[in-house]
C-alpha cells in the first residue's frame, strides 16, 4: 500500500501581502506529478485545505481542480482542519465518495473508515473540545479527551477488520514544534496531545503543525507545502511518501518546489546596503531587523533598492531603545489572546484585570471559537 501524506495547504493565504496562489498551484502540479510517477494508491490530506472558513473564489477553484486531477490517479481522503469550515468543506461529500474523493468533516463518523485496498482509513477532523464534549459525554473539555474518544471509536471498529488501520487527524501532538503561522487551538492553556493516543494504528497522518515532523515511524506531520511565516525559514517543505508493507512502515520525504527562499537578517542599515556578505539575500523574501542606535529615515524604501523582496521591517537598536518603546509584534510575541486582552483592560483601567474580568474574557474567546467551528 503506497500513500502520499500532505496537509495544511491553506489555499488562498498570502505571505505578508504577497499573493501565493500561483505558488500553491505549482505545488498542486508537483503533487499530481508525484502521484503519477510514484504510483500512489491513496492521497491523504490532513486538514486546513483552505486558510479560512469562507475561502476566496480562486482558492475554491484551485481546490476543485486539485481534487479532480488527483482523483483521476488515486483515491483521495481528506479531513477538515481548524481553519476550514467543516459544514462547507463537507458539502456534497456523499456524492464525492462515488468519485473516489472522500471528505470527512463530521466527528460523528470517525469510526467509519474508507476502505482503500487492504487499508481501513479513518478520518478524524479537527475536534473542537466544547462541541464534542456533550455528544460524546466526555468528562473533560480538552483536546486530549476528544482525540482519545475518537481513537477509541476507531479501535472498536478496527478490531473487527482484517485491513491495516490508517488515521488522519488534525491536532497538536507532542513531539512537533509550532511556528508563528499556526492558529492557537489551546483550551484552558493546553493544546498538546500525547502521541501514545495513536498506539496500535499502522500509520497516523497528522496535520496542523507546519513543519515536517516524524514523531515516530508511524506518526508523522507532513507540514505545509509552503512557508507561511518567517519562523519557517529553516523548514524543508513537502509530503511523506509512505509504503505499508507487512508490519513495516517506510517513509520518504518528497520535497516541494520553493517559490522564493526566506531569510531573516539584522544589522545596521549602512552595513546591510553595502556589505557583499549580504549578496545572497537579494532575491529572497526578507524580514529585516535594524540595529542602528536611531531609527533610520525611509528605511524600507532604501532597503528595497538592494533587497526588492523585503516584506517585514523591525527595529531593535543595540543596547535597547532609549525610549523603551517596543513594536506591537514584539509586545504580543508568544502571548495568548487572553493575555493580550488582559493587557488592554489594564491599559484602559489603570489596573490589572481581575479574576472575574479574565473569566469573562475567557468565556468570550471560547464563544468565538465555538461560533467559528460551527460556521
Amino acid at each position: 500500500m503506497r500513500i502520499l501524506h500532505t496537509s495544511d495547504w491553506h489555499l488562498g493565504r498570502s505571505f505578508h501581502r504577497e499573493d501565493l496562489l500561483a505558488a500553491q498551484a505549482a505545488f498542486v502540479d508537483h503533487l499530481v506529478e508525484t502521484v503519477t510517477a510514484e504510483r500512489v494508491e491513496c492521497v491523504l490530506i490532513s486538514g486546513d485545505v483552505y486558510d479560512r472558513a469562507l475561502p476566496a473564489v480562486d482558492a475554491v477553484k484551485l481546490c476543485n481542480e486539485a481534487l479532480e486531477r488527483l482523483a483521476e490517479r488515486a483515491r483521495v481522503v481528506l479531513i477538515a482542519g481548524n481553519h476550514d469550515s467543516a459544514r462547507r468543506l463537507g458539502f456534497g461529500s456523499a456524492l464525492m465518495d462515488a468519485a473516489g474523493v472522500h471528505v470527512r468533516t463530521d466527528f460523528a463518523t470517525v469510526g467509519e473508515p474508507v476502505i482503500v485496498g487492504d487499508a481501513a482509513i479513518y478520518g478524524i477532523p479537527y475536534l473542537e473540545p466544547e462541541l464534542v464534549r456533550h455528544p460524546w459525554s466526555l468528562d473533560e473539555r480538552t483536546h486530549a479527551a476528544a482525540l482519545a474518544e475518537a481513537m477509541r471509536r476507531v479501535r472498536d471498529d478496527a478490531a473487527g477488520r482484517a485491513e491495516r488501520s490508517v488515521v488522519l487527524a488534525h491536532a497538536f501532538v507532542t513531539g512537533g514544534e509550532s511556528s508563528e503561522s499556526e492558529r492557537d487551538i489551546s483550551v484552558g492553556g493546553s493544546s498538546q496531545v500525547s502521541a501514545s493516543v495513536f498506539e496500535g494504528v499502522d500509520y497516523a497522518a497528522l496535520g496542523h503543525l507546519h513543519g515536517a515532523w516524524r514523531i515516530t515511524d508511524r506518526v508523522r506531520y507532513s507540514g505545509s507545502p509552503l512557508a507561511y511565516s518567517f519562523s519557517e525559514e529553516k523548514h524543508v517543505k513537502g509530503s511523506w511518501l509512505i509504503d505499508l508493507t507487512g508490519e513495516a512502515v517506510a517513509g520518504e520525504f518528497v520535497q516541494a518546489p520553493v517559490p522564493r527562499r526566506l531569510a531573516r537578517v539584522r544589522g545596521r542599515i549602512d552595513d546591510l546596503l553595502t556589505d557583499a556578505a549580504y549578496d545572497e539575500f537579494e532575491d529572497r523574501w526578507l524580514q529585516v531587523t535594524l540595529t542602528d542606535a536611531r531609527r533610520p529615515s525611509a528605511a524600507m524604501e532604501r532597503l528595497r533598492r538592494r533587497f526588492p523582496h523585503t516584506l517585514v521591517l523591525g527595529f531593535d537598536p543595540e543596547g535597547g531603545a532609549a525610549d523603551g518603546v517596543r513594536t506591537w509584534s514584539e509586545r504580543v510575541r508568544e502571548r495568548s489572546a487572553l493575555d493580550v486582552a488582559g493587557d488592554f483592560v489594564a491599559e484602559v483601567t489603570d489596573a490589572p484585570a481581575t479574576e472575574a474580568e479574565r473569566a469573562l474574557l475567557h468565556d468570550a474567546f471560547e464563544a468565538c471559537r465555538r461560533k467559528e467551528a460551527l460556521t
